[in-house]
């Protein structure tokens, strides 16, 4: 058996095997492939992770020696290449998490109360929860408010001070 393919066993169903061509590497749930760049002469490579439709990541490659073929991909590379897509998806779920939830603390009178909002994105039916907690992270009030609602200091202390009623939209 050759030494580049795992065993039949020991491959999850439906999933590609493992690849080490000079273009295409496939491993550890990543493909990384060589293409033309469509915006130059040069070459491009791209990193797919497996089950999702677009690259996590594309960019230039090099050239190899006779300045006209691509750099062949090797170990050290397509471990550079997961390194970095695996890092610039983290990035992307850092800010989707950050744009789909926002907290802030407002104090009213002496107690310290946490506002958070949580949008649920949907095509159909998009929707936001705002939720207000106490210190010991008990719920004080919870409604649910239009996914454009501005959530600000001052918003969120309204709400808290009015009784935790659904607030008016602007």
């Amino acid at each position: 058996m050759n030494e580049q393919f795992d065993p039949p066993e020991a491959r999850e169903p439906g999933r590609d095997p493992r690849t080490q061509d000079p273009r295409l590497w496939r491993d550890d749930g990543w493909t990384a492939r060589v293409i033309k760049n469509i915006d130059d002469d040069g070459w491009a490579v791209e990193m797919i992770r497996d089950g999702e439709p677009e690259p996590a990541l594309t960019g230039p490659w090099t050239m190899g020696r006779d300045k006209k073929n691509p750099k062949p991909l090797d170990a050290t590379a397509f471990a550079t290449l997961v390194k970095t897509a695996s890092e610039v998806l983290a990035r992307h779920a850092q800010h989707r998490h950050a744009m789909l939830h926002k907290s802030l603390d407002v104090s009213v009178g002496s107690a310290r109360i946490s506002v958070t909002l949580d949008i649920e994105p949907d095509d159909d039916d998009p929707c936001a929860t705002l939720t207000a907690r106490d210190e010991s992270d008990a719920v004080l009030g919870q409604v649910r408010v239009a996914p454009d609602f501005r959530l600000s200091r001052a918003s969120a202390a309204a709400w808290v001070e009015g009784g935790f009623r659904k607030p008016r939209q602007a």
